[in-house]
């Protein structure tokens, strides 16, 4: 049963919901009053400073001469730039994701036979548990794949007899297994949906050890295990481009956040996806592709530069797609002049583009990058620049690989898991003290009334 069903169905909610918008609105001049750092922001949208960090480093501006000055942005992995790390294995023609998930994990590069070893070592962990996917992913269908995701990692603690144990080694032992299962846990969630849910036909490949993370995706997800090299390669350098994004994006605070506690590794890394779950976290790339499709339904000539404007206009007015005043895809709320995931990405994007013959799609998504900071500049009031952001492009580099939209999100958390092990390691070994930030009670003291008394 969907939620407008159970609306539907349970009409009192609604007056119920009622009370609790008259009795939990707050005042909004008391943030500013009591200088509330809303969303941990300050008013230039800088982030409030909670930890420290060795893991990634995001630049976007640099004091000159004494004046935060916005550049064009940078994104370091230990300290490695993204550009760099990117160059080095796509020139020599390998895939570089498991090399990034052991410099994020291990803070250092491996050498070629420690490389060898760390994909053999994936490689045993990639196959599930026995009848884990028959008892608990195909008796379970979900169309929503990110939370059957989280329903199987946190299942998956039950095969676990060390699952409470914090030390270092098993926690490492633990986030490598979790890195090594994301894909199948991911696509086996789909497959289960399609067939049990959308009446198509059943097919379940196994993994194969000796392949990549991305190679493998591809793999289970199509009936004939069929992929090119370059649809392997593009999909290797989304990985790579979403595995780690600092600690205070909202997902790793997460991680942060609940590995304070002392929880064990199913329950932080379920908690830090379903954060990323939401349509302002990793949700954005399903938003990005949905506007789009709006965008060509309203919008038949894709070279009409003034029709585009139009749309786009129409968007931050609250007039189209999901009239909620957003091009999606655009701004980040780190960087201000450029996103250099999007910028490495969208050298890729179009090779792809040309392999799969949608050249003229490609040509409308830079159009409406263009366009985009120019009328956002125009009819917003902003603090920093304004351009394409990762998700910009990656809901249509997942179309194109035939991704359906269900997975484009859970792809990125195949990708993030790596992420939020290195920081929750890092957590482990140096905080040991439970984050608990402050809230200000503003409400008023009430007498307590009788039950006969009150109406």
């Amino acid at each position: 049963m969907n939620q407008k069903e159970f609306s539907t169905v349970i009409p009192e909610f609604y007056e119920l919901a009622q009370l609790c918008e008259k009795n939990d609105a707050i005042d909004p001049d008391l943030y500013s009053k009591y200088e509330v750092k809303r969303g941990l922001r300050d008013l230039d949208g800088k982030g409030v400073l909670t930890g420290l960090t060795e893991i990634s480093t995001i630049n976007s501006y640099r004091t000159i001469d004494g004046v935060s000055t916005p550049i064009e942005g940078e994104l370091f992995y230990r300290g490695i730039n993204i550009n760099d790390l990117v160059q080095g294995f796509m020139s020599e023609k390998r895939f570089g994701y498991e090399e990034t998930v052991y410099l994020l994990l291990f803070g250092e590069l491996p050498t070629d036979k420690q490389l060898s070893d760390f994909n053999a070592l994936l490689g045993t962990y990639r196959k599930l548990p026995q009848h884990f996917v028959r008892d608990i992913i195909l008796k379970t269908p979900n169309g929503d794949i990110m939370n059957a995701l989280a329903k199987s990692i946190l299942t998956l603690s039950s095969y676990d007899t060390n699952t409470m144990d914090l030390s270092i080694p098993n926690v490492l032992r633990q986030s490598i297994e979790l890195i090594a299962n994301f894909p199948s846990l991911a696509v086996y969630s789909y497959l289960a949906y399609r067939h049990y849910d959308l009446r198509h036909g059943l097919y379940i490949h196994n993994p194969k050890p000796e392949l990549s993370t991305a190679e493998n995706i591809l793999r289970l997800l199509r009936p004939d295990k069929k992929y090119s090299e370059t649809e392997a390669r593009i999909l290797d350098l989304a990985l790579v481009l979403h595995a780690e994004h600092g600690g205070g994006n909202n997902s790793t605070f997460t991680t942060h956040v609940v590995t304070s506690s002392g929880t064990d590794t199913y329950s932080a890394i379920a908690a830090s996806l379903c954060s990323l779950k939401g349509p302002k976290h990793g949700g954005a790339n399903v938003k990005v592709k949905l506007m789009f499709d709006d965008l060509k339904k309203n919008v038949k000539n894709w070279d009409d530069l003034d029709a585009i404007r139009s749309y786009l206009c129409d968007l931050l007015d609250k007039k189209a797609f999901d009239k909620a005043g957003l091009i999606y895809g655009m701004g980040h709320a780190v960087y201000s002049i450029s996103d250099p995931r999007a910028i490495l990405f969208e050298k890729f994007v179009g090779k792809l583009s040309e392999e799969k013959h949608r050249v003229e799609e490609y040509n409308l998504y830079k159009n409406v990058a263009r366009l985009a900071k120019e009328v956002i500049a125009k009819k917003r009031k902003i603090y920093k620049g304004v351009s394409p952001n990762v998700d910009f492009y990656s809901g249509f580099v997942y179309n194109m690989l035939g991704l359906p939209d269900e997975l484009f999100t859970p792809i990125f958390a195949v990708a993030r898991i790596a992420g939020w092990s290195a920081h929750r390691i890092e957590e482990l070994i140096n905080v040991n003290k439970i984050i608990r930030p402050a809230y200000m009670s503003v409400a008023t003291n009430k007498e307590y009334i009788s039950l006969s008394d009150r109406k």
